[in-house]
């Protein structure tokens, strides 16, 4: 069974997250030999992005969310960094400026959508606006209630011009957290990822637990399936992230483009020039 089979959450399922265990890990594979399957998984997604960005029938969009130092710009940096920038963007949403907020909330989010050929991250996403913005009653229960469904539309619409969404959320233990918390003061050169707010959030532990329940029971769909990663080991976190990321690419089908030039005639130019050059 593939990590996306068993890692979705199935459209109508009723999350709880006390069911899934964040210590979770492939048990015939550890980190030492996680690593070289990572790399293999990480060219096959360098290649297919490089299709996809000459095809420009399709788009990716990857959405991450998580709790503080459950690993989002890990897999920026370990997964994502498998794609060429040039047809890849990576876009945080968090606090909304003054011109975000004269507009509904989605706004500033379809401007980062990626176009055919792109994939786009979203490390933190639409969904802080169910989030953090009802965990700290930013917004009434009657605003916030109504954006699961604006949720679902918007990425309906995105998914029925091109866009195949994929929803990662990196899930961690309490514990575990307190402990990446207690190597970012012991490091040095990670210190400067620290804030009072990661420690004044885990008050609303509880809290946060409820909202990411209802997140993941209201939005995971056919066209956007959520996907529940174990993340306490960060080694498993990468594998299964970028297995699902190709498992996805490669339902797209993807194939590079014919030529737009008479090939026979450009050979033909390229072996005048090379005699040329050497006459």
């Amino acid at each position: 069974m593939s990590y996306r089979d068993q890692l979705i959450i199935k459209p109508g399922s009723k999350v709880k997250l006390a069911d899934i265990d964040p210590d979770y890990h492939d048990k015939d594979l550890n980190k030492a030999r996680s690593n070289p399957e990572l790399q293999l998984i990480l060219d096959d997604l360098s290649r297919m992005q490089e299709e996809l960005y000459a095809e420009k029938k399709h788009a990716l969009l990857i959405v991450l969310q998580g709790i503080d130092s459950a690993g989002k710009d890990g897999i920026c940096w370990h997964v994502i960094t498998g794609m060429n920038p040039q047809g890849c963007t990576v876009s945080s949403f968090k606090q909304p400026s003054a011109e975000e907020l004269a507009h509904d909330f989605l706004w500033r989010v379809h401007a980062k959508a990626p176009g055919r050929g792109h994939v786009a991250v979203f490390n933190r996403s639409h969904y802080e606006d169910v989030l953090i913005v009802r965990v700290h009653d930013l917004v009434p229960k009657k605003v916030w209630s109504r954006r699961y469904e604006a949720i679902n539309m918007f990425e309906e619409l995105l998914a029925n011009n091109g866009v195949h969404i994929i929803k990662f959320f990196l899930y961690i233990s309490k514990e575990e957290q307190l402990e990446r918390f207690a190597k970012r003061l012991e490091d040095k050169d990670r210190q400067w990822k620290i804030s009072m707010s990661d420690y004044a959030e885990r008050e609303h532990w509880d809290a946060y637990t409820e909202a990411y329940e209802d997140m993941l029971s209201k939005c995971s769909t056919s066209h956007a399936p959520w996907y529940v990663i174990p993340s306490n080991r960060k080694w498993f976190r990468n594998l299964a992230a970028a297995s699902i990321i190709r498992d996805t690419l490669r339902d797209m089908h993807i194939k590079a483009p014919p030529p737009t030039v008479d090939i026979e005639t450009i050979r033909k130019r390229y072996h005048a020039a090379v005699a040329e050059q050497k006459g």
